[in-house]
């Protein structure tokens, strides 16, 4: 017990002296020591690192998991060290009600059938979203918070103990500053009233005395110089190993783009498959929207994936020559075509287009216009109207409205 009390006697002057030398150095009535220029360059990039990690982990975070709740949730979990459950997607949960309507529906009405199919695909998009996100949370997040809660943690402990060991030191350098300057006035005019310390013999010249403190300053300064010098070695040793840390979350970040790539190529091709099976579903319920007579056309029936619809955001198709344009032109008089009674549906004009000749129309992006299709014509150009106007576009320049 006596000696935890002198230890803690002991401890509690030291944080006394650390702290009157750090308040003296803010105050700039005390010397400070300063690190080299290469340490304080590791310690600025290391700090620069943290702040980035962190950043880029959290809007990770944010990105992977919108849901602020949801985050809280997994947070505690992994306090508790324990398995986060699975959790339904919202593309799945979609394609559960989908499916769950059209049973209400009837599974035999063009709805219900088309229910059934959107939303089989809304769940394999869920499929491939959840595959993503523990992807991403395994190869990407995980090694950004064990940076921060392992690596991040120790270069903190060594740089605060780093901390201690200068003020110890610029505290070692005040001590013998002060032994220095007593000594030499004590032999300029000795006065043993007022130099000698009471514990020492009375008849002891101040000049010695001061001489042995001198002495005692120059040794503590001694061990305090080796122990900031070691310190300072192994704050450098770790923090050069920063460099190691980029490394690594370099590797890290290319695999999140890949599993990123992956996930939207998943996503791309569910999407594409879709569509071709709504065509083709279309063709049932809307027989004239897509009708194609094979055999006048002279072209293949089967349109492109993005014949229906063109991704928003992308740039306008390029103009391709049809090679069937001069048929169409001496069988095909547009003045005289007829909208079919039923299969005219509305569209959507995505890009600015200019007729090539009087038999197409030109678009304006963002206007609606009716459109439809008429036997021998190629499958990827349809009939359009706007007002008294009337010639063929392109496909790929719409987006077919219900």
């Amino acid at each position: 017990m006596d000696f935890n009390v002198k230890k803690l006697a002991s401890d509690a002057g030291v944080f006394f002296t650390r702290a009157v030398q750090y308040t003296e150095e803010k105050l700039g009535q005390a010397e400070k020591t300063e690190l080299d220029g290469h340490l304080e360059n590791l310690i600025a990039r290391a700090d620069c690192t943290k702040n980035w990690t962190e950043k880029i982990f959290r809007q990770t975070e944010v990105l992977l998991q919108p849901n602020p709740s949801a985050r809280i949730e997994e947070f505690f979990y992994e306090k508790l060290d324990r398995k986060i459950p699975s959790r339904t997607t919202n593309a799945e949960l979609l394609g559960q009600y989908m499916q769950d309507a059209a049973k209400e529906f009837g599974p035999g009405t063009p709805y219900g059938s088309t229910l059934i199919t959107v939303g089989e695909y809304q769940r394999r998009l869920g499929g491939a979203e959840r595959e993503f996100l523990q992807t991403s949370a395994i190869n990407f997040l995980t090694p950004l918070r064990n940076f921060l809660e392992g690596d991040w943690k120790t270069i903190s402990k060594e740089r605060k103990l780093l901390e201690n060991r200068r003020l110890d030191l610029d505290v070692c350098k005040a001590r013998l500053k002060k032994a220095k300057l007593a000594e030499a006035k004590a032999a300029a005019a000795p006065d043993f009233q007022e130099t000698r310390p009471r514990n020492y013999v009375l008849s002891a010249s101040a000049s010695a005395l001061w001489s042995e403190e001198v002495d005692k300053a120059e040794h503590e300064l001694r061990v305090a110089q080796t122990e900031f010098d070691r310190q300072a070695e192994v704050t450098r040793l770790l923090l050069e190993g920063i460099s190691s840390t980029h490394v690594n979350h370099l590797r890290c970040l290319h695999e999140f783009v890949e599993a990123q790539a992956a996930y939207y190529t998943q996503c791309h091709k569910h999407m594409q498959d879709l569509q071709k099976e709504l065509s083709s579903a279309n063709g049932d319920t809307f027989p004239n929207a897509f009708a194609v007579n094979a055999s006048t056309s002279g072209v293949s029936a089967d349109p492109s994936p993005l014949s229906t619809a063109t991704l928003p955001g992308t740039s306008p198709p390029s103009r391709s020559p049809n090679p069937s344009n001069a048929l169409e032109s001496s069988t095909l008089k547009i003045e005289e075509v007829k909208p079919p009674a039923t299969g005219t549906r509305k569209a959507k004009v995505l890009y600015d287009y200019d007729a090539a000749d009087t038999s197409e129309l030109s678009l304006l992006a963002d206007e609606l216009i009716t459109v439809y299709t008429v036997p021998g014509m190629d499958p990827d150009w349809l009939i359009g109207e706007r007002g008294n106007q009337k010639g063929k576009v392109p496909v790929t320049y719409l987006e077919l409205l219900s």
